[in-house]
């Protein structure tokens, strides 16, 4: 099996260098969000805009650390495409299987939603400070009542997962996890900020 350390796979890629095509993957993970109200989708309609990629992540190329603040990618390693965009469909498929919801629409539509979820500064990133490497995820969401046009709550969610090695595909699996993760949360904030003011997470 060959192995990919992170500085082989910055080098120029040559004729004979095959680059290889990644997509993120939903995870199921175990956590449960609704209570039996809930399940019954008593929140309306909620509108979802595409999420945005902090800086340098708003393309398709893998990127990775190997010392805080400076960001690399790999040569050969890419995703099919940006993080935001593939991240957009796990995310629509992760509220709707929410229960909170009678339905969810992606932006852009002419619906007028009751709700509108933003998400902002989105990472995903694999770090080679300690060993194992390990992905991040991180982004920023705000729940909208449109309404009323007032802001229910604003959250940063943050996931680190070890990769299986130290390798692009390594890093490919563990932000798949990661990503599950961040999804996960995410949907049991936003319960808690529907349940009123006395949503601990709001």
């Amino acid at each position: 099996m060959a192995v990919y350390t992170a500085s082989a796979c910055v080098l120029p890629r040559s004729e004979d260098q095959a680059v290889r095509t990644f997509v993120l993957m939903r995870e199921e993970t175990d956590r449960q969000v609704v209570s039996a109200a809930a399940s019954a989708g008593m929140h309306g309609v909620l509108v979802v805009a595409v999420p945005q990629a902090a800086p340098g992540f708003d393309q398709p190329r893998i990127a990775y650390l190997r010392r805080p603040s400076e960001v690399s990618y790999y040569a050969n390693h890419v995703w099919a495409d940006s993080p935001s965009r593939m991240v957009m469909p796990l995310l629509i498929r992760s509220l709707e299987t929410s229960g909170l919801w009678r339905a969810v629409v992606p932006m852009p539509s002419g619906i007028r939603g009751d709700y509108q979820l933003d998400l902002s500064g989105l990472v995903v990133q694999q770090e080679f400070l300690q060993q194992p490497s390990r992905s991040r995820v991180q982004v920023r969401v705000q729940l909208v009542e449109v309404k009323a046009q007032r802001v229910l709550g604003a959250r940063n969610f943050e996931a680190l997962e070890p990769a299986p090695a130290d390798d692009a595909y390594g890093g490919v699996l563990a932000a798949d996890r990661a990503v599950a993760t961040v999804l996960a949360t995410m949907n049991e904030w936003i319960a808690s900020c529907l349940r009123g003011p006395t949503g601990e997470s709001c």
